[in-house]
This record gives C-alpha cells, structure tokens and sequence, in this order.
C-alpha cells in the first residue's frame, strides 16, 4: 500500500509553467479520487528559479491547493534549484515520518533520470511505483497513466551530471549535531603514523539512530552510500588522508586477518599493512576497536575486537571508527 505519493512538476516544459496552479489543482484531484488512502502523504517537486523567494513561490500555488482539505497537513511542496536539493529534502520528511512505500508521477521524459537520482539517494529500505504524468491534448491539463515505456539505460556522461549534482549539493550542507572532531593517543608517534579515532559529530546524517559521522552504508538501512561517501570525503579532509586509499575490516565476528598485498579475504576483522599512503580502519560501538603500530617495522593494523555482541545495538549504535596512515 502506497505510503506516500511524489509529484514531479521540476521540469515541466515551458508551455505548461504558466499553468502550474491549474496543472497542480487537477493532478491532486486525480491522486484524491483514485488514491487507495483517504489522504496519502503528498510532496510536490518545483523548481525555484534563481533568486526568487521560496515562501512567495509557496503562495503562488496555494490556490490551487485549497480544495483539498483531506490532504491539508499531508501535502508539501518542495522548492529547489536542483533535483538532487528537492529530491533530498522529500527523502528527510519520509525518514521522519518513517514511510517507505512511496509512488512517483512523473514526466515519461524524467522516468529514466529520476531512477538514477533514486538509487544514488535512496536504498533498498525504500519501494518506489512509478506512473506517467503526460499533457492531455489540450496542452492545458495532465493526466495520469500507467508506465507505457520501459526503463533506458541513460548515457553515462547523463549518469556522471547526475552524480556530480548529488556530490556538490551533499557538500553545501551544514555538518550535525556539531564540528567532526578527531581524538588522538599519545602512545602512537605521529612522526610515523597518523591516526585518530572520529566522533558522533560533524557529518551530515541525520537519521536518529546513526551518528551525524556515520562511516557504514548497508541496504537495511535509510543511509545511503552517498551520504557516507560525504562523511568520509569531510572525515579524510580534516585528517589528511587519501578517501581513494581508504581500507576498512569487512566485519565477521571471527578471526581472520587481511595483510594488504596478499589475497583479500571475503570477510575479516583485522586489517594490517606497511604500505605508505593507505589508510585502514575498524569500527567499533559495544565490540572495542584496536589500534596496532610498529614503529621499528613501520608496520600498523586495526582490528574489530569481539569483545561481546549484540545483534540489534550492532545495526543501531555503530558510530564510532578508528584509522592509521602512514
């Protein structure tokens, strides 16, 4: 059952931006009449043009808004320069409201470009249906249909605009719940290795169960890789070190080890090198993080130590990583 329901209005062709109020005011009234909720969450995607105020653009539409009382505290629209910016601040208000089943009307040109957009902000938490938001043939109304093409592969340099849009807005926003803080010991020599232990602090995840810094991406969680990406890029500007030669354990809970330049193993909870200009690391939340360092072999590891473990605080708590460079 549909949770909740997405408007793509971003990139209406130019003909029909005039008639934004009358084009909104049918489609909600088809999503009213056909939804198989009373009143379904409902976001609306529109573009904000350069330098224009958000809150006047929000009362340009609300004629067209004010016929559906049923929908009166479940209907947003959503303001932005970029898909990515519009698309991102929808997915906050479904994480707040810990929805998952969303359906998305959209132009048959945009289905393509929107799968791409979803999957980079999105995972496999969510479900998403899609159906075709197309101009009646009086060029003066949409009308909503079932999906008549199937999905095209975009090109890639379509793909690579796409990320770079994503990248560059998730490196505008503010950091959480704080600075990203990096502590160190004084028992490892700095002169040798470089090392830190992160902090809950200053990364841009919000979702309440995560640290703001979360450095682990899984598909049962609402955090997608993206975003992890973002912390880590902040994580090695403010410890020095290469995000392209980063190397975390592939935790197991077991024994095994990886020696970097030897066969890589599946999975292992300890991690060591004497490679220059790598960075290893190991996460730890109630399981403790081990740092080793040799300073007369310039050798260094980390390691997940088991200590003891508890399924559901592994998913929820894990916030906290450990890293050597040298």
């Amino acid at each position: 059952m549909v949770e909740a329901v997405l408007i793509d209005l971003f990139s209406l062709p130019a003909n029909l931006q005039s008639n934004i109020q009358g084009l909104l005011h049918s489609t909600l009234e088809t999503i009213e009449k056909c939804s198989s909720i009373p009143a379904p969450f409902v976001y609306v995607m529109c573009s904000q043009r350069q330098g224009s105020k958000r809150n006047g653009e929000q009362e340009s539409l609300l004629p067209a808004l004010r016929d559906f009382q049923s929908l009166k505290k479940r209907l947003e629209v959503v303001h932005a320069l970029t898909t990515a910016a519009a698309l991102y601040t929808i997915k906050q208000r479904l994480d707040e409201k810990d929805l998952s089943i969303i359906k998305i009307i959209l132009p048959t040109i945009r289905k393509d470009f929107m799968k791409v957009y979803v999957d980079h902000l999105f995972t496999a938490v969510y479900q998403f249906e899609f159906e075709d938001l197309q101009v009646a043939s009086d060029c003066k109304n949409l009308q909503i249909a079932e999906p008549q093409s199937e999905w095209q592969m975009l090109p890639m340099q379509d793909v690579v605009l796409i990320q770079s849009e994503i990248q560059m807005y998730l490196e505008s926003l503010p950091s959480l719940k704080g600075e990203l803080t990096i502590l160190r010991s004084s028992l490892i020599p700095d002169d040798i290795f470089l090392h830190g232990f992160t902090t809950r602090t200053g990364g841009i995840s919000y979702i309440p169960t995560l640290s703001s810094c979360n450095l682990f991406s899984s598909s049962k969680r609402r955090d997608p890789q993206v975003v992890v990406r973002e912390n880590l890029r902040r994580l090695a500007n403010a410890a020095g070190f290469n995000p392209e030669t980063f190397h975390r354990v592939k935790i197991d809970h077991a024994s095994a080890v990886y020696i970097m330049g030897k066969t890589e193993p599946d999975s292992y909870d300890g991690i060591v090198t004497n490679q220059k200009g790598v960075t290893i690391a190991a996460p730890g939340a109630d399981c403790i993080p081990v740092l080793f360092a040799d300073p007369v072999r310039k050798a260094c590891g980390a390691a997940h130590s088991v200590l003891f473990y508890n399924c559901n605080n592994y998913y929820l708590c894990i916030y906290k990583f450990i890293f050597l460079i040298w």
